[in-house]
């Protein structure tokens, strides 16, 4: 199913749009409790939207689980949704990973449209049709691949993130400039990331998504070239779910920039990338992203968390998309565990911790 991705200016119209014609009843908004306070507000001041249905469940991405996904199956079943009803996700990416999972399984499906209210959100989990929750201590490991009906993208959302969140999603704007063009990343890179310019904005962000969306529509299901989205995040995924484990839990942009420091040096080691581009990338994500704190006692369990990794094939290798040079990847690249566990070497000492 094709996905429509665009620039709103009228948010309110453009979702009743969206809702082609159904009666508030069938329509369920989901929300967190950050964005029920801060977002749901502009969609109440419309009739429409104040009959509809309203689901909340709780912030961050640790509650990305089975107990709240449990929650808003059961709040569908109890409020007569059927599979002619409409979801709206209104939050970041842990709203729309999980509500487009309760969607695409309710009643074996129901359409369901993202309005992502974090930059992260709106670069990454809103766009491509992954939606999943956490299982076991892992990332996103029961899920399916199913595309939104729409996804509307209302910038003047991102003003209210904190500086923060605004750099974790950066990060993977970061990581779409290095899979595409030169210029791609050369805007990426000029963008001032102290002073930013909101009008700028959903330009770059449009031609960063357009990146992920090309990739999507050759390869929907993940079973080639879509693995050039995962640059950074085997080792990323790792630093993730080492920090939620220690108590600590990082953004996830933070971890994709950090995982993204290591595998540009297995880039440059084993591919051959570009050493001066490699020092600009590294010199930009140290100055932005601080630094996770780990040490050479930590690389074993980081590299057994690795091993889960969901691009593996099951045969024990670990597999990673790599790159040759700006936009030029090679996926399914092989790395030694010497190899990796020398790229947290590399990540150590980039960041100042060897």
């Amino acid at each position: 199913m094709s996905q429509k991705v665009y620039i709103t200016k009228n948010l309110v119209e453009d979702l009743k749009n969206e809702c082609d014609g159904r009666s508030p009843k069938g329509v369920f908004i989901l929300v967190d409790s950050n964005t029920r306070q801060l977002c749901l507000p502009l969609l109440m001041k419309d009739e429409f939207f104040k009959q509809v249905h309203v689901i909340e469940i709780k912030p961050n991405d640790d509650h990305k689980t089975l107990e709240s996904i449990a929650s808003v199956w059961q709040y569908l079943s109890e409020n007569g949704a059927t599979r002619k009803s409409i979801m709206i996700n209104l939050g970041g990416g842990m709203v729309t990973d999980l509500g487009g999972f309760a969607a695409s399984t309710f009643k074996r499906g129901m359409d369901y449209v993202n309005v992502p209210t974090t930059l992260l959100g709106a670069v990454d989990a809103a766009v491509g049709g992954k939606t999943g929750i956490n299982f076991a201590g892992l990332k996103n490991e029961i899920g399916v691949i199913n595309s939104s009906k729409s996804v509307l993208i209302n910038a003047d959302f991102f003003r209210s993130l904190d500086h923060n969140n605004f750099l974790s999603g950066y990060a993977e704007m970061i990581k779409h400039g290095l899979i595409s063009e030169p210029k791609v990343w050369n805007n990426i890179l000029s963008y001032d990331l102290e002073k930013i310019n909101y009008e700028a904005l959903p330009e770059l962000l449009l031609e960063s998504i357009s990146v992920k969306e090309k990739v999507v529509a050759i390869d929907p299901t993940e079973k080639g070239l879509r693995k050039v989205l995962n640059f950074g995040h085997t080792v990323g995924h790792s630093f993730e779910s080492f920090a939620m484990e220690t108590g600590a839990p990082v953004l996830h942009g933070y971890a994709v920039a950090w995982g993204m420091i290591s595998e540009l040096y297995l880039s440059y080691k084993l591919l051959g990338f570009p050493k001066q581009t490699l020092a600009l990338a590294v010199q930009m994500i140290k100055e932005n992203y601080g630094v996770l704190k780990i040490s050479c006692n930590d690389y074993e369990h980081l590299y057994d968390l690795m091993t889960h990794d969901k691009k593996n094939e099951g045969d024990g290798r670990i597999l990673f998309s790599l790159l040759k040079d700006i936009g030029e990847v090679e996926i399914n690249v092989s790395v030694s565990k010497k190899d990796i566990l020398d790229s947290l070497d590399f990540y150590c000492e980039a960041v100042g911790l060897g």
